[in-house]
């Protein structure tokens, strides 16, 4: 910074300024300042700079499953928000085993970011849960239980609503023997199942459904399981599926048996993927604005990162279902 200062014949404190992006800098020196650094190929010192402010201008991302696209939606916009506002996002992949979500959040608390955005793998892993009562930075979880005690913001799905609509459609087309397919046992799994017992409950209907619980979010869980519903007695008329990494199973399942939809049975999926819009016909989901998500958890990030005691709070995003041609009305005979 020395050597730019003599070369821009200005003081340390003016290059200081200028690389600081301080306001009360000319033009003529902003001009002059950077062509020295342009001469001299200067690198600002980001390790000094962040010693200095006591902040790296870094977030940490802990996402509990990279491939699943949804998350790619989610993080795609949450980062350019962050990037916008100066802060570069650095992410982990837990891998859906809960030990890697508490190593990757000790990992950011030694690397001082200064935020920390979470998809968790578990809402229950105690390590994990012990770290978030002891973290000194603030932190926006994406659409999970947690305790109240915990000074964090969230972004909520408002799952209940999209799957009633789906369960409601299905009604409405004469289907009776409905079943659904739950993933992981945290918050998305549990919404759905009340959304989907709310709209059976709304119209006195008896229970003539039944709820899986296959324990993941992935495809061989989802071909398990509808073939556990097929290939026992009562076949369903219409399968309702908690998840966009869950579908591509329960298709393949069904393939495999030569069930054609929506003649032989109706299909719904949650979270949209580009295999629902492709496959014939399109299979009706219950979607949500992914990239409004990850906006709006950046902003409530930042929110907390540069307002001082500003408060964590919950927001919660809609869903909707979007029906497609993989619901028709049920046949007689399965």
């Amino acid at each position: 910074m020395r050597e730019v200062a003599q070369a821009a014949g200005v003081a340390m404190s003016s290059v200081s300024r200028v690389l600081s992006d301080h306001p009360d800098v000319s033009p003529a020196m902003r001009e002059r300042v950077f062509a020295a650094v342009e001469q001299l190929s200067y690198k600002p010192n980001l390790l000094a700079q962040s010693l200095r402010r006591q902040e790296t201008r870094t977030v940490g991302f802990v996402v509990r499953d990279i491939s699943n696209p949804l998350m790619a939606e989610i993080l795609k916009a949450a980062e350019t928000r962050l990037r916008e506002a100066g802060y570069a996002v650095m992410l982990t992949n837990s891998e859906s085993r809960p030990g890697l979500d508490a190593s990757h959040i000790r990992l950011f608390e030694q690397r001082r970011v200064d935020g920390l955005i979470l998809s968790l793998t578990s809402e229950t892993h105690t390590e994990t849960n012990d770290l978030l009562a002891q973290l000194d930075v603030p932190c926006v979880i994406v659409d999970r239980h947690v305790a109240a005690s915990l000074r964090v913001s969230r972004v909520l799905y408002d799952h209940q609503s999209g799957v009633r609509a789906a369960v409601r459609h299905l009604l409405d087309l004469g289907h009776r023997r409905i079943d659904l397919i739950l993933g992981a046992p945290v918050r998305p799994s549990r919404e759905r199942r009340a959304g989907f017992e709310a709209e059976f409950t709304l119209r006195d209907l008896p229970r003539t459904y039944r709820i899986v619980e296959a324990g993941a979010f992935a495809a061989e869980s989802a071909d398990r399981a509808v073939a556990e519903l097929l290939d026992g007695e009562d076949r369903p008329t219409a399968i309702v599926v908690g998840s966009n990494q869950m579908v591509p199973g329960a298709v393949r399942a069904l393939s495999e048996r030569g069930i054609e939809l929506p003649r032989d049975l109706s299909l719904v999926g949650c979270d949209d993927i580009v295999l629902a819009e492709l496959y014939r016909p399109p299979i009706a989901v219950v979607r949500c604005d992914n990239a409004h998500v990850g906006r709006l958890t950046a902003d409530l990030l930042i929110e907390r990162m540069q307002t001082a005691h500003a408060p964590p709070r919950d927001v919660y995003v809609a869903t909707e279902f979007l029906p497609r041609g993989s619901c028709g009305p049920p046949r007689t005979v399965l």
